[in-house]
């Protein structure tokens, strides 16, 4: 019942409102999220709480975090994009 919980609240704040980032985001949290152990998860929602900006710079592959747990998580985010036939990360 908490993990519903927890997972209805990290899919409204993994929706952004801007496209590229929800459909990196949103896939990762239904496909993923359940399966990572807690360090993991407790990255992601970290991840969630950081700026816009910052998450289209990292997600996008222009820059990567500073911070070794954040880059940990966003490299997931992305290899898991990239491995996915999700065409429209591909149009990214």
């Amino acid at each position: 019942m908490q993990d519903d919980v927890t997972i209805k609240r990290l899919y409204w704040h993994s929706r952004r409102g801007m496209w590229e980032l929800d459909l990196l985001l949103i896939p990762f949290l239904e496909h993923c999220y359940p399966q990572l152990d807690d360090a993991d998860k407790a990255r992601y929602q970290t991840l969630i709480d950081q700026e816009d900006q910052d998450l289209f710079i990292w997600l996008m592959r222009r820059e990567w975090p500073a911070d070794a747990e954040l880059r940990r998580i966003v490299q997931m985010i992305v290899d898991y994009a990239e491995s996915t036939s999700n065409n429209q990360y591909r149009t990214l």
